[in-house]
């Protein structure tokens, strides 16, 4: 006579949470279909909510070599290589749809190096190509301490510093200052590409 399998507690009770996740889980996301399958919700976002769910993660990083870029460490390059290798990064940014903006406070070795440690490692759905879709990197643009000091002080007009003295009286604004480098009025836009 065959035995019968001992049922395991912990068993049974690990697959009915399993269940119950499951079962939530689908809730959960009836609820989500529902709104996006709505008619509220045009046809075209609803394919580009679709295309970004189902889109590759990848990094510009990635990108970038795969386009024929090479990369190498900030540390490798002398000042004049690197000068070369950073307009190489944003034009092949720029065929990307990437456009970086703030970078004036920045010499040319402490913006590579923000890219190639920081930015350029950001994860991003790969979709497809599309005229009216580009990227934005803000190299003030976090919302921390320092990057607001940063925009107050070098790239803030009048109106922006009254603005943010009304909204945040208790902020410190910084004089203004003439950043101490001239590159973004010749950084690519998305005009240009």
């Amino acid at each position: 006579m065959p035995k019968k399998p001992i049922e395991n507690k912990e068993s049974a009770e690990s697959q009915a949470h399993i269940q119950d996740l499951q079962r939530r889980a689908e809730a959960f996301v009836s609820d989500k279909l529902s709104f996006f399958e709505s008619e509220e919700l045009p046809q075209a976002l609803r394919e580009y909510v679709l295309t970004y769910e189902e889109a590759e993660i990848n990094t510009s990083f990635d990108l970038l070599v795969q386009g024929g870029v090479a990369l190498p460490a900030p540390e490798k390059l002398d000042d004049m290589q690197l000068t070369a290798k950073l307009w190489e990064v944003i034009h092949g940014l720029a065929l990307l749809r990437t456009f970086l903006y703030n970078t004036n406070h920045l010499s040319d070795r402490e913006l590579y190096e923000e890219l190639w440690h920081e930015e350029l490692l950001v994860e991003n759905p790969d979709m497809p190509d599309d005229e009216n879709s580009v990227c934005h990197i803000d190299l003030v643009g976090s919302g921390s301490k320092e990057d607001s000091e940063l925009y107050l002080r070098y790239y803030a007009d009048e109106e922006d510093r009254s603005e943010w003295a009304k909204d945040w009286p208790n902020d410190i604004i910084p004089a203004h200052e003439t950043p101490p480098y001239d590159r973004d009025q010749y950084l690519p836009t998305r005009n240009q590409y």
